[in-house]
Order: C-alpha cells, then sequence, then structure tokens
C-alpha cells in the first residue's frame, strides 16, 4: 500500500474558498475510491494560496476483486422441451458476460431461475487513478469558478501544475489536453519561483518547506500568531486577539513574515472601533493594545515575502494605512455634526425589502412592538426601549456605516452616546442585532433584549406574510438565525411572554402587505418557532420524544417549555416511569376511540365500584397538589405527585369496565378519565413518548 498526492498548483486562490474546496476534494476523492473498490486509509489535506493538497494513506495497488450473483429468467423459458438453451437464456449469458454452459438454475421463492456468477477482477490502482483524479479536481466547487485561455475547463484560478504521485510513482493523466500530470510543483512565488520536483508523497511537505513553502495550514497558522505576537511586543503591546483574521491571513500566504507599523496618534482620537475595522476590513492588519487593551498607534501585517529590508516594508504599510485612517477619521468627524433624527428621516429612502416597505417602515413597526413587549414584560423599560427603537437603523445611512458595514449597530450606540443619549438607549442601538451567529453574544441589557426581540420577531412575521419562509437549501433573510435567537434571549432572561399573543401582534401589523390569512401566518411561524426550538434543546442532549411530548402539550411560554422538558426528562429516568406512561397511554387510547361530550363532568353518584371513587378521590387531590406546585414553578414535585395516580389508575383498569352498557355510567367514567388526560396535559403529552 502506498500514499496518494494529489496537489493542484493554481493562481492565487482566494482565502475563502481554500479550506471548503479541500474538505471536499477529499470528500470526494475518498468516495470515489469506494466506488472503484480500492481499499485505503485516512485522507488529509493542506493547501496555500497556490496549492490545493490532499494526501490518502494505506492506498491499495489494485482494486479489490468481487464476485456477483446475477438472475436471469426462469428455467421453464431459458430451456426448451428438449433441454437446450433457448435465445433467452444466450441473451442473459452474453449481458453476464458468461459462456451459457457456465449459466446454473437455482431455487428461489418464486420457483427455478437462471443464475450466472460474474467475477470483477480487479485493475491496477494507477490506471483507475488516471481517470479518477481528474474528474475529481473539476469536480470541486467554489463560490465562482472561471476559464482561462481556450481551454475549456474551470477552477477557481487557472491551474498552473499537477503533482500526482501514487507512492514514488507519477500517475499520468492531463486537463483540458495541455495540462498535464507530473512530480514537479512550483516553490515559492516570490523566494523560489522555479519548478521542484517531489520524489514521493513522504518527503513532500519537507521539500517545498525547502523552497520556502509552509504547506501544513495547521503550522502555518500557528507560526503566524507567533510571528504576529513577537512583533507587537516588540513595539511595546500586545496584539488584540482576532481569530478569524488569523484565519484569513493564514490563507493568505505561503509563509508568514510579519512586520510592525505605526501610525499618528491624531487618530486615536477616532473611535476605537473603527479603526481597527479600517485595519482589519481593507488592510488585513492586526490592531495592537497596550497592556490595560487601551489600542495603541501600532499594526502588525502579514507579508509573504521575506526582504532584505523590512523597515522599508514597513513604511509602504504605514503610507497605505494612513489614507485609509485618514478617511475613516473624516466620515466620522462629518457623522458627528449631524443629528441623529435626520438619519431617521433618511431612511424613509432605504429599501428594506420591496414587498416589507422602508427601513423607516420597519423602524416603525419595531418601535410599536417593543413598546408593546414593555408594557407586557416591564413597563418600566417602554420610554428607553421605544426610544432605542427609533434610533435603531439611524447609523445604515452614516458615513461610517456606509463604508464599514459591520460597524452598523457599533456606530449606532456611539452617535448614540456622543448625542446624549442614556446608555441603555446607546447599548440597546447595538445590542439589537445580537445574536449575530450561532453562539453569539446575547444582549446585555433588558433594553437590548426587548429590542431584539422586537425587531427579530418583525422580520420573520413580516417574511413569513408575504411568502417569503425559508427552505432547506435557502434562508437569505437569516430567519432561522432570528428564531433561535428570539428563543436564547427569552431562556437567558426568563421571558415567559405567550409566544402567540407575540405573533399576533407582529403579523397584526401586515395585514395590509399579507398575501394570506393572517391566522395561517400566525400558524406557521409558531410552528417555525416550535420547530426552532425542539431543534436547539434536541443539540443539548435532551430527549426528542420528551421534548415533542412538552411541546405537545403546550410551547407558548419559552422557559415554561425548558422547564417541563428538563423535570420530565428527570421522571423519565426512574424506574416506575415506564408504566404511568403506559398507563396515561391507555387513558388517550379510550378516550381518542370514545365519543365524549366537550362538557362532561364526573358524577360520584355513579360510580359503581370502590375502584372508581378511589381515583376519583386521588384526581381531586392530586389536582390540587399540582396546581400549586405549578404555581409555585415546582415541576419536579407536580410530576412526582402526578406518579402517584399510578396506582389507582392501575386498580381502575382492572376493576372497572369503562365501557359500560349504560350510557350514563360510560360518559361517566369516560369523564373521570378525561380528568386523568387533563391532569397529565398540564406538563406533556405522555403518549408522544417512547417507552
Amino acid at each position: 500500500m502506498d500514499t496518494l498526492l494529489l496537489e493542484i498548483g493554481a493562481e492565487e486562490i482566494p482565502a475563502g474558498y481554500i479550506r471548503p474546496a479541500l474538505d471536499a476534494m477529499a470528500q470526494n476523492l475518498l468516495k470515489r475510491l469506494d466506488a472503484a473498490r480500492i481499499g485505503h486509509g485516512e485522507a488529509r489535506t493542506c493547501g496555500t494560496p497556490r496549492r490545493l493538497t490532499v494526501m490518502v494513506d494505506g492506498v491499495a495497488d489494485k482494486q479489490e476483486t468481487v464476485t456477483e450473483d446475477l438472475m436471469g429468467p426462469p428455467e421453464k423459458i431459458a430451456f426448451d422441451d428438449a433441454g437446450k438453451p433457448t435465445m433467452a437464456a444466450v441473451k442473459f449469458a452474453e449481458k453476464a458476460g458468461v459462456a451459457v454452459g457456465r449459466l446454473t438454475v437455482v431455487e428461489t421463492g418464486k420457483g427455478r431461475y437462471l443464475s450466472a456468477r460474474k467475477t470483477h477482477r480487479g485493475q491496477a490502482t494507477r490506471r483507475l487513478l488516471k481517470t479518477i483524479l481528474p474528474e475529481v479536481i473539476l469536480a470541486t466547487p467554489f463560490p465562482k469558478s472561471m476559464r482561462w485561455a481556450d481551454l475549456s475547463i474551470q477552477f477557481a484560478r487557472p491551474i498552473q501544475s499537477i503533482v500526482a504521485l501514487l507512492g514514488g510513482k507519477v500517475v499520468a493523466f492531463s486537463l483540458g489536453d495541455r495540462i498535464k500530470s507530473g512530480r514537479h510543483a512550483l516553490g515559492h512565488m516570490f523566494m523560489n519561483p522555479g519548478k521542484v520536483a517531489i520524489d514521493s508523497p513522504e518527503t513532500y511537505e519537507t521539500t517545498l518547506a525547502g523552497v520556502n513553502v509552509l504547506v501544513d495550514i495547521a503550522k502555518r497558522r500557528e507560526m503566524t500568531a507567533t510571528a504576529v505576537a513577537e512583533a507587537a511586543r516588540g513595539i511595546g503591546g500586545e496584539v488584540l486577539p482576532d481569530e478569524e483574521l488569523l484565519d484569513i491571513v493564514t490563507n493568505l500566504v505561503e509563509i508568514p513574515v510579519a512586520t510592525a507599523g505605526q501610525f499618528d496618534d491624531i487618530f486615536l482620537e477616532v473611535p476605537k472601533e473603527i479603526l481597527i475595522t479600517a485595519m482589519r476590513e481593507h488592510q488585513k492588519y492586526f490592531a495592537v493594545v497596550d497592556a490595560t487593551g487601551r489600542l495603541m498607534p501600532g499594526f502588525i501585517a502579514i507579508n509573504n515575502t521575506r526582504t532584505r529590508d523590512m523597515d522599508l516594508v514597513a513604511t509602504g504599510h504605514e503610507r497605505v494605512l494612513r489614507a485609509r485612517l485618514s478617511d475613516a477619521r473624516y466620515f466620522y468627524n462629518a457623522d458627528i455634526k449631524v443629528p441623529m433624527e435626520t438619519w431617521v428621516e433618511k431612511l424613509k429612502r432605504v429599501l428594506f425589502q420591496a414587498k416589507l416597505g422602508s427601513m423607516y417602515d420597519k423602524m416603525t413597526r419595531v418601535k410599536s412592538l417593543a413598546a408593546w413587549l414593555a408594557d407586557a414584560i416591564n413597563p418600566a423599560q417602554k420610554e428607553n426601549v421605544t426610544r432605542a427603537a427609533h434610533l435603531c437603523k439611524a447609523d445604515l445611512v452614516s458615513q461610517v456605516v456606509g463604508e464599514f458595514a459591520k460597524l452598523q449597530g457599533i456606530m449606532g450606540r456611539t452617535y448614540a452616546l456622543a448625542a446624549g443619549e442614556p446608555p441603555d438607549v446607546a447599548a440597546a442601538i447595538e445590542e439589537h442585532y445580537r445574536p449575530t451567529h450561532s453562539g453569539g453574544q446575547l444582549p446585555e441589557t433588558e433594553t437590548g433584549a426587548l429590542l431584539s426581540i422586537a425587531e427579530k420577531i418583525d422580520s420573520i412575521c413580516g417574511c413569513f406574510s408575504v411568502g417569503l419562509v425559508p427552505t432547506g437549501a435557502a434562508d437569505p433573510y437569516a430567519l432561522r438565525r432570528q428564531g433561535i435567537g428570539i428563543l436564547q434571549i427569552m431562556r437567558s432572561r426568563n421571558i415567559g411572554i405567550s409566544l402567540t399573543r407575540l405573533v399576533e401582534t407582529g403579523v397584526a401589523l401586515f395585514a395590509d402587505k399579507s398575501s394570506r390569512p393572517a391566522a395561517e401566518t400566525v400558524d406557521a411561524v409558531l410552528t417555525f418557532l416550535g420547530n426552532r426550538f425542539a431543534r436547539l434543546l434536541a443539540d443539548e442532549g435532551l430527549s426528542k420524544d420528551v421534548i415533542a411530548a412538552v411541546m405537545g402539550a403546550s410551547a407558548e411560554r419559552v422557559p415554561d417549555v425548558e422547564r417541563r422538558v428538563a423535570a420530565l426528562e428527570k421522571l423519565k429516568g426512574k424506574p416506575d416511569f415506564e408504566p404511568l406512561a403506559a398507563a396515561f397511554k391507555r387513558v388517550e387510547n379510550i378516550l381518542k376511540k370514545a365519543s365524549l361530550q366537550a362538557d362532561a363532568t364526573v358524577d360520584p353518584a355513579l360510580f359503581g365500584q370502590p375502584a372508581e371513587s378511589a381515583l376519583h378521590a386521588a384526581c381531586q387531590s392530586v389536582t390540587r397538589d399540582v396546581d400549586q406546585r405549578l404555581a409555585q414553578e415546582d415541576l419536579d414535585g407536580a410530576l412526582a405527585t402526578i406518579a402517584t395516580l399510578r396506582d389507582p389508575v392501575d386498580a381502575f383498569f382492572t376493576d372497572v369496565m369503562v365501557m359500560a352498557e349504560d350510557p350514563a355510567v360510560r360518559s361517566n367514567r369516560l369523564a373521570l378519565l378525561a380528568t386523568i388526560s387533563a391532569i397529565f396535559g398540564q406538563i406533556a403529552d405522555f403518549s408522544q413518548i417512547s417507552t
């Protein structure tokens, strides 16, 4: 067994393309090897902006030989009366690739049929790879691909070389009738621009390291981080941590060389978020802070080339950054002179969505929803939350956000504080976008939490009202993330407001735009949120059947659902839970099959068995205790009390015929079972729990 090496050398590939392309290449190559019956070990990937590489360990020299039995026509059709093969047998033999004389007759459940044993002998792996590898290369997915020269093939960037080795031998093939595979890779574009021979996959990394190419992404990332930290210490500071930027610059270079630079102190008058973003987004520079975390007038750049005069390189970076920071400073100073109310008016000319109106329209709806939420949850927050809602989108038309879109909300907070707005109002303007990604930070203030819920429920209700519903393949308005954000905020702050009332209030604001009845939209949004909540709880390791049981009873209040799921999960682990759940399911099955009037009540005078009286008394006692415990949010205690119904329920089913001939007695017994169902139903639909 040998190691397979495939390297595609290309012009500079965008940093964001590299990791997804490598993952797809490795996965596709392993699938193709499996399909070709070629044994193999695990795949490893590495790469730089100028090469994508996959190595597979333990690749077999030849594909596995397999034998299969093919079924043909029935014996009575395959042979004539004289026992000679008919045309049906001859054609089957030809299809199977065997001689007629090698056909056999086998017994099956449907009778006697003709059978042929066909052997697929394994071919040499190198021969098969000549077809597999070109197909894997051309199947690599990219956000955008391109053609070049007069070739018919496409790739992220023009391919310049291909290294394909199985052990020490070349796997020869060509792409586009012009690009041929071999054992020569390209060295560093500037420091070692020539070709270098790769003797074997085992020497690949060390050979490239000798021509200034660090191909292992993890090692290059570690080297980059070390270089950045050392450069920051060299100017008396520490690098501002930025893992995402570190990932980006790692895939912008083939060997990292750090350079420290300085900028004028005058730029520190600008909010640090603007400076950091200008350095990060436009130049991919790391910011530097002092021991207290205060931004310093310095930066770290990662270069792809080591030069004789690195001071000259730093000067070039400083010159470019000075122009960027000058623009940012100009934009900020111009913005700070404009009243935020002026920007609010300009929102009327900013489109939110063609069917849902302008950003001003959205702001107005969010303001209404935020006021409603404050009234329902904490009226003391109403003034702050409505003011924050009024200003929350204003910074979208500022010059700084126009230049640095990622600063939306952050600049809104900054401008609000500069304008003398209350701190909670300013904080909420930034926080209403949170969480911005899965697992992201939640709003820290109550004002921000309420505004965030209002903003997100407006987007969800609006999109659902006009038919912009997420599909399995697309969610262009990030409604799933926003739905999860609402649920996470409610959980973290124990906000027990009715989801139905919240959604109804949100949907009502789109009455003039909706393409379907409001009730249908409300149901669709509640189902959407319920599915998100169920998925969220399942991802935390809670049982899917318990989640379904609790939400099947009621998913109206988020903290309540979470508490009921946790309590029921705990009860499910106890030994006597299974018979309790079985008893409830029996109750539900009887009630589903019977016809019971909605207003039916239990009449003790109609009891004919002691078990009826005992169950009725137990139900009355349990109902009182459960109601009291639920009022105190003692769900564990409520479930423990409900569990005491097991024995009287079992005795009832043992001694009592529910479906009595007397209609009055039968109805009375069914009403008693309905009482039990109602007690259980306050917690969960136990019929959905697997036992």
